[in-house]
């Protein structure tokens, strides 16, 4: 891909100490794994949760080794499925009595030529990317709306994309859902400041994981990458940082933003 050194990880400096989250698509792998783990190194609590049983078990058991079972919970969850849903947000508060920062990362790509994309794959893409990044809103926001959030400042950050911006090629789901996912954000913070709470986004354009490698020919990776002034791809924490960053006290003043994850140049 690229020789590219990526630089020195970031430890934690306690910014979200005494926080409660959840974290959707968190089963280890890309964004979501690297968040729940950034998350705990800055003090919180989280709950992680996945469709992917086995591996979301197996990723609880390794965080719980290194933080503590009393810091971190699983709770499975296909966010196409609203009483799963709902299910999560149950835990989150009977876990751990509260809820304070919801981070939305569940998405599903795929590649396909518009004219030959199926009904199937466009809905599919859509239901998991935006109609999941839906639901997990409406729930955290009645969470929050029924415990008084102004008081503990809840926060939402989602994962849209930079191809919610930016055309490429047989992206037509992907980029459809996640400009949605931007619009969504911007809408859903203006009804949500009412209770206190924020909402944004993060927009990352190219962050390595290995169902990433699976998914994705090693051409287009090259292509991708090439379009990174770095030169390089990013890691998934470096994207978890600016997710830490929005949930923090450091980002008090923003909401309906979509924060770049990226060093795009084309």
């Amino acid at each position: 891909m690229t020789d590219v050194e990526s630089p020195a990880y970031v430890p934690g400096h306690g910014l979200l100490r005494g926080r409660t989250a959840v974290v959707t698509a968190a089963a280890g792998a890309g964004i979501g794994g690297a968040t729940a783990r950034r998350f705990l190194e800055e003090g919180a609590r989280v709950l992680i949760s996945d469709a992917h049983t086995r591996r979301l078990k197996e990723y609880e058991e390794e965080l719980a080794g290194e933080f503590g079972e009393h810091a971190v919970g699983a709770q499975p969850c296909d966010v196409t499925d609203e009483t799963q849903v709902q299910g999560l947000f149950d835990t989150a508060r009977s876990r751990h009595g509260g809820l304070d920062i919801v981070v939305n990362n569940a998405g599903l790509g795929g590649t396909s030529p518009l004219v030959d994309m199926t009904d199937e794959q466009w809905s599919r893409v859509l239901d998991v990317t935006l109609n999941g990044t839906f639901r997990c809103i409406r729930a955290a926001l009645r969470a929050f709306r029924a415990s008084g959030a102004s008081g503990r400042g809840g926060v939402i950050v989602n994962n849209a994309s930079v191809v919610g911006w930016r055309a490429q090629a047989g992206q037509a789901h992907y980029a459809a859902a996640k400009a949605g996912v931007m619009a969504l954000t911007r809408c859903a913070a203006v009804e949500a400041a009412e209770y206190g709470v924020r909402v944004n986004a993060v927009s990352p354009s190219l962050a390595m994981h290995p169902h990433l490698v699976k998914v994705t020919t090693p051409e287009l990776l090259a292509e991708l990458t090439a379009r990174e002034a770095f030169g390089r791809y990013a890691e998934p924490w470096e994207v978890a940082n600016a997710i830490v960053f929005l949930a923090s006290g450091y980002s008090s003043y923003m909401t309906g933003e979509v924060v770049a994850v990226s060093s795009q140049h084309a």
